[in-house]
């Protein structure tokens, strides 16, 4: 098993006590993340609507790394609640506060109280490429065809 030691700080006001991101069983590849609210309180998504909810954290991510943010796939198939930018970045050198955008896409409003498990958290190797602009591009069998040109199966 691959390991990378992934560094948190509490924000000033964050509930500690909800403790940092957790894997909920020994194969889990995401460890799961918390809304820290303030004044320990909740919010309502109503259907369509969408709000950044604050983890508490700040994270410092190794050099060739990064944290992909993901939704639980408990919450998207009871309630319809998702991350609309799935998966999102967290990038190495960013060390602001660590929020989840969390959207409703259900038929009803969901409440997301202090300290409940929003999202998961995915550390994924990074490969940096170059770019470079050529005359032509080798052929492939697939050529150009796009979305839905390799059949419905």
């Amino acid at each position: 098993m691959n390991h990378c030691e992934i560094a948190f700080v509490w924000e000033t006001d964050a509930d500690s006590a909800l403790g940092l991101p957790t894997y909920a069983t020994d194969g889990a590849a995401g460890a799961d993340l918390r809304a820290n609210l303030p004044d320990r309180g909740a919010v309502v998504l109503e259907p369509g609507g969408r709000v950044l909810v604050p983890t508490g954290l700040r994270v410092a991510i190794p050099d060739g790394f990064e944290v992909q943010i993901r939704p639980r796939s408990g919450l998207a198939l009871k309630h319809g609640i998702t991350l609309p930018n799935a998966p999102g970045t967290i990038d190495s050198d960013y060390r602001g506060p660590l929020g989840v955008i969390v959207m409703n896409a259900g038929a009803e409003a969901f409440t997301i109280a202090h300290g409940d498990r929003i999202a998961q958290m995915v550390v994924a190797p990074v490969i940096r490429a170059s770019f470079a602009t050529v005359d032509s591009l080798p052929d492939t069998a697939r050529g150009a065809g796009g979305f839905g040109s390799t059949g419905q199966n």
